[in-house]
C-alpha cells in the first residue's frame, strides 16, 4: 500500500509501510481488568453526578447535570468497545454490559453493532452506514454542522423504532440482517421502551423532577457533546478511498481525552484493527504518525482546522 510519509519513521517501523498497525490482538485478562476498571469509574462518576444533580443549590445541580451528560457520552464510547467484542474474552458479556450502556443516550446496542460493523466494512464506499446521522461525505456547512450538533430528531426516530418493535413492524433498512440478530434488536428496542414507560410513570406519579434532572437535562447536553466526540473521525478526510491511512483521523490527545473518548481519538488505529482492545491502541500511534495523512495533536487542533475550513469556504467567490 503506497502512502505518503508525513513524519520521520519511528524506530522499528518498516520504511515500506506500517509493521504492526494492522496486526490483530486477542483480549487478555489484563485487558478485561482495564475495561472493568473503566466501568467502575463510570459507575462512581454517574452516582456522584446524580447526587449533585438532586441538590437544592442550582449551581451544584447544574454541575451534576453536566457530569451526567458527560457520563452518558462516555458510556456510549464504552459501548462502542463492547460491540467490537474487544473488552472481554467471551462474547456474552459484551451484550450484557453493552445494552445498558447505551440506554441513557437512546443507543440500542445490537442495532448499533450491525450498522457500525457495516461502517467498518464499507468505509470509503457509497455503502457506508455509520450509525449516527451526520454524513461527513456531504457538503461541510455551518448549517449542516448545527443540524448534527442538535440532532434531537434522532431521539424521535429511535422512539418510533421502539413502537415499531413493540408492534412487530420493525425492519432493518440497510441490507440483510440475520433473524437471530433481528430478534435481539427488537428485544432491545422493547427494553428501551420499558425504560421510557417507567420514566413516564414516574412523571405521572409526581416524580418528574427526578426524571428531568437525572435523564432529560443530561440527555439534552449529551446529544451535542457526543456529536463533538464523533465528528473528527472522518471529517475533512478523503472519503473516496478505502485506505484507512487517508480516510480516517487520529488525535493523539491527552490522557483525559483518551479516557473520556475511550480511545476513540486513536481512530486510525481502531479502523486498522478493530478488535484490538482500546487500551492497546496507543502502542500503534507512532506508526500512525509516520504513515497516516490526518493526525492531529489535540482536539483543539482539529477544531481549529475545522474553523479554518469553514472560514475559507466563506471567503471563496
Amino acid at each position: 500500500m503506497a502512502v505518503e510519509r508525513l513524519l520521520p519513521i519511528p524506530d522499528g517501523a518498516s520504511p515500506a509501510g506500517p509493521a504492526t498497525l494492522f496486526t490483530r490482538l486477542r483480549v487478555t485478562p489484563a485487558d478485561e481488568l482495564v475495561f472493568v476498571a473503566k466501568l467502575a469509574l463510570l459507575a462512581v462518576l454517574t452516582v456522584g453526578g446524580a447526587i449533585l444533580a438532586l441538590q437544592q443549590n442550582p449551581w451544584t445541580a447544574a454541575l451534576g447535570v453536566v457530569v451526567l451528560a458527560a457520563m452518558f457520552t462516555h458510556a456510549v464510547e464504552l459501548q462502542h468497545q463492547c460491540l467490537h467484542h474487544s473488552a472481554f474474552r467471551r462474547a456474552l458479556p459484551h451484550r450484557l454490559i453493552g445494552v445498558p450502556l447505551g440506554l441513557p443516550l437512546f443507543v440500542v446496542y445490537s442495532h448499533y453493532r450491525v450498522r457500525h460493523l457495516q461502517h467498518h466494512r464499507f468505509l470509503g464506499t457509497p455503502q457506508d452506514t455509520e450509525f449516527f446521522g451526520f454524513d461527513t461525505r456531504g457538503p461541510l456547512t455551518p448549517r449542516a454542522l448545527l443540524r448534527g450538533l442538535l440532532d434531537y430528531p434522532r431521539l424521535g426516530t429511535v422512539a418510533a423504532d421502539v413502537v415499531r418493535a413493540a408492534t412487530g413492524r420493525w425492519r432493518y433498512e440497510f441490507g440483510h440482517v440475520a433473524p437471530a440478530m433481528r430478534r435481539r434488536i427488537v428485544v432491545e428496542h422493547v427494553l428501551l421502551g420499558c425504560v421510557l414507560a417507567g420514566a413516564a410513570a414516574m412523571v405521572a406519579a409526581g416524580d418528574g423532577g427526578y426524571v428531568l434532572r437525572l435523564w432529560v437535562l443530561p440527555l439534552i447536553l449529551a446529544v451535542p457533546l457526543h456529536f463533538l466526540v464523533e465528528l473528527p473521525e472522518h471529517l475533512l478526510c478523503d472519503t473516496e478511498t478505502t485506505d484507512v491511512l487517508r480516510n480516517t483521523r487520529s488525535i493523539r490527545g491527552s490522557r483525559l481525552s483518551t479516557w473520556f473518548t475511550n480511545g476513540n481519538n486513536l481512530h486510525i488505529e481502531h479502523h486498522a484493527a478493530m478488535t484490538v482492545p482500546v487500551n492497546r491502541l496507543g502502542e500503534r500511534h507512532p506508526e500512525t504518525q509516520a504513515f497516516a495523512l490526518h493526525v492531529e495533536r489535540s482536539y483543539a487542533d482539529f477544531y481549529r482546522l475545522l474553523w479554518r475550513s469553514l472560514r475559507d469556504q466563506g471567503t471563496r467567490p
